[in-house]
This record gives C-alpha cells, sequence and structure tokens, in this order.
C-alpha cells in the first residue's frame, strides 16, 4: 500500500478576519485525516500555520517541509473579496505590497527572486480538482495568479523549491471568508472549505499515481 506524505499549510492570522479558513481547513485536515484515497493509497496530512510575512512564511514552511519529507504540498491563503475557491495557476516573481504584512514591512514593485525566473506554473491538477469541485457543487474559479502580497510571495518561494524536485507536487488554493454558503450569500461555508481541501488531496495523490499532462493548467 503506498502512502503519501501530505504537508498542507494555512496562514495564522489576518488583521480583520475573525475565523480564517486557510488555518481551519490545515488543522482540521491534520487531525481528521483523509480518506478514500485512490487505488488503496493512504495520506498522512502534516499541518502549519504561518505568519503572514514576507520573510519568515517561507522559510517556516520549508522547516516543515525538510522534516516531513513530502509528496505533496499545498499551501492555502484567504482571498478576502472571493466568493468562490480559486485554484492558483501561477505565482509570479512580484512583491507590490499594498498594506503592511505582520511585521510592518511593505515591499513595492520588487522581485522575490532577483535571479529567479518570471514566474512559475503549479504542480497540482487544476482540472482534475475543478472536476471534483464541480461534481460536489462547490463554488470554485481557476485563477490567473494569486496577487502580489505574501500569498504569492510563499507560493513563488514554494515553486522554487518544488522545481528542483523530482517526484514532489505543489502548489496554491485560495479560500474566500467563511459565510452562510448559499447561493446569494458571502463566502461559503467552513465545511465546503474542507470538503474542497480533501478533494484537492485526493485528485492530487490520484495524478501522482496516474499523471495526465493536461490535468496541469498552465494556459
Amino acid at each position: 500500500m503506498q502512502q503519501f506524505n501530505v504537508v498542507i499549510s494555512g496562514f495564522d492570522h489576518y488583521e480583520g478576519i475573525d475565523l480564517n479558513p486557510s488555518a481551519e481547513v490545515a488543522r482540521v485536515l491534520e487531525s481528521k485525516g483523509v480518506d478514500d484515497i485512490p487505488d488503496g493509497a493512504t495520506v498522512c496530512v502534516t499541518s502549519v500555520l504561518l505568519p503572514l510575512s514576507f520573510q519568515n512564511a517561507w522559510p517556516t514552511l520549508r522547516e516543515t517541509i525538510d522534516a516531513v519529507g513530502p509528496d505533496i504540498v499545498i499551501a492555502t491563503g484567504l482571498k478576502t473579496h472571493a466568493h468562490s475557491v480559486a485554484l492558483e495557476r501561477c505565482a509570479t516573481n512580484l512583491i507590490d505590497a499594498s498594506r503592511p504584512d505582520a511585521d510592518n514591512v511593505q515591499p513595492r514593485r520588487v522581485p522575490i527572486n532577483s535571479e529567479g525566473p518570471a514566474a512559475y506554473w503549479t504542480r497540482l491538477p487544476l482540472r482534475a480538482i475543478l472536476h471534483d469541485f464541480t461534481r460536489r457543487n462547490i463554488p470554485a474559479t481557476l485563477s490567473s495568479d494569486a496577487g502580489t502580497f505574501v500569498c504569492n510571495s510563499l507560493f513563488y518561494q514554494l515553486l522554487d523549491w518544488n522545481a528542483a524536485q523530482s517526484n514532489a507536487l505543489a502548489g496554491f488554493l485560495s479560500f474566500p471568508k467563511v459565510g452562510d454558503g448559499g447561493k446569494y450569500g458571502s463566502g461559503l461555508s467552513l465545511d465546503q472549505m474542507i470538503v474542497a481541501a480533501k478533494d484537492a488531496v485526493r485528485a492530487t495523490v490520484d495524478y501522482a499515481i496516474h499523471p495526465f499532462a493536461d490535468e496541469i493548467c498552465a494556459d
């Protein structure tokens, strides 16, 4: 039986947000696990909460990655104006913060890595994940990028790490605020987002076992 080690990260605090779904989803997936894994595989989930900090978010995640040696890394964040789960396609090599981070730092129009490529594409099978979301009536969208704040900076550094790995798969999901999940309401219910994260894990495990090139959304 094949076991997959999964790291899922969330951010520990967003100013003005009482219930941060990225933190809650990460916590629940580690405590409850993910069942119904394809082909009888098993999953061991390790969660980590990250500071909303340009300087410290990636080192905190990297410490967990180095300790766990994961097959899959799914970083998550919050898009406060979104109404669905955003499947992030691309991480761009740009920081242009419209507000200070947790360290009261606000870099403007600077690269994340002055020697790095302009962008990296996700390594998650977004088409398969989106298909599973549709089957469960979970509102979702393919997003061109994760903005220019800490989420994108973390995403870029994660994919920079991933580029040097032969087998690991990594990517980023953005959640909306926690709402009632109604058709015309704001945000989604926390339960919907937990289900979405579990589906993302299952689809990525399935892709790792049975890879298909067109499942990675690079267009």
